[in-house]
């Protein structure tokens, strides 16, 4: 008698899907850009609200009561303005998605804590921090050309055209991750108790002295605030911009402002993943 024997076929499951750093780091920006977009509106008045009040100002009810303020060369200051604000909006954008953020996880029920037990290495957790309030940046930087380039009394319409296509996507760029591994360092080096100290001696001086209401070649005649000047980052920003965009009005050298953004944001890069590692680990 012959016994038979039946086989009975394993099932097998499917190969798991393991994190990858890569993954992972797309994983994180995916959930950055889902935020953002659920809080475009607040986000579009955020960044809208002052240049456009400065615009409405400078370049519409001043000229219209006959105070209007004359630019560099002929150009009319809203020909000035629209390089400034752009670079303001990008460099205040980028820094205020990170920074006040990255606080409240340091802080706040260590929430930050959450973040590090992914698996990516902690320099690539504020790499991917720096990225997306770059991105943010760099959304502001876009939503203020409208209302630059558009809103001006009669006859004050600024003269802007793009110039260098190669040069103003590599400073928005750099400009927009210096603007945001700058912020990365300030959250990480601030009290979030003396934050009111970071507008009073961070920002302010840094807006209205970087260049954005004035080329940085008009400082000539006060020299000595024209090289202090230098070691704000939106003086480099606001050149890089106007340069690109409004190239017949005065502005620094190509290589200084490139040298700046690029150099300065692999130093603050390399600076904030050294804080931002400290404070998680500690």
């Amino acid at each position: 008698m012959t016994t038979g024997t039946v086989t009975t076929g394993a099932l097998t499951a499917p190969p798991a899907v393991r994190p990858t750093v890569p993954r992972t780091f797309l994983a994180m920006m995916a959930r950055e850009l889902r935020v953002m977009r659920k809080n475009f509106l607040a986000t579009f008045v955020r960044v809208l609200a002052q240049p456009l009040m400065f615009v409405f100002v400078f370049a519409y009810v001043l000229p219209k009561i006959g105070g209007g303020m004359a630019g560099q060369g002929g150009a009319t200051f809203s020909t000035i303005l629209v390089p400034g604000l752009v670079g303001s909006s990008i460099m205040m954008q980028a820094m205020m998605a990170v920074i006040f953020p990255l606080m409240m996880e340091l802080t706040w029920q260590r929430s930050i804590t959450d973040r590090a037990l992914a698996p990516l290495p902690i320099p690539l957790l504020a790499v991917q921090k720096i990225v997306a309030a770059a991105v943010q940046g760099l959304i502001g930087g876009l939503l203020v050309f409208p209302a630059v380039l558009f809103i001006h009394a009669d006859g004050q319409a600024p003269d802007v055209h793009v110039s260098n296509w190669p040069i103003l996507l590599v400073v928005m760029v750099t400009g927009a991750l210096l603007a945001a591994s700058g912020g990365l360092l300030l959250g990480t080096l601030i009290n979030p108790q003396k934050a009111q100290v970071l507008f009073a001696l961070i920002l302010m001086p840094l807006t209205m002295l970087g260049c954005v209401y004035y080329p940085w070649s008009a400082l000539d005649s006060v020299r000595w605030l024209q090289i202090a000047s230098l070691f704000n980052p939106l003086v480099y920003l606001s050149e890089g911009l106007r340069t690109a965009l409004t190239p017949d009005v005065g502005h620094m050298p190509v290589w200084a402002f490139l040298a700046a953004l690029i150099g300065g944001t692999i130093a603050l890069t390399w600076f904030a993943t050294r804080t931002f590692t400290r404070r998680v680990l500690t």
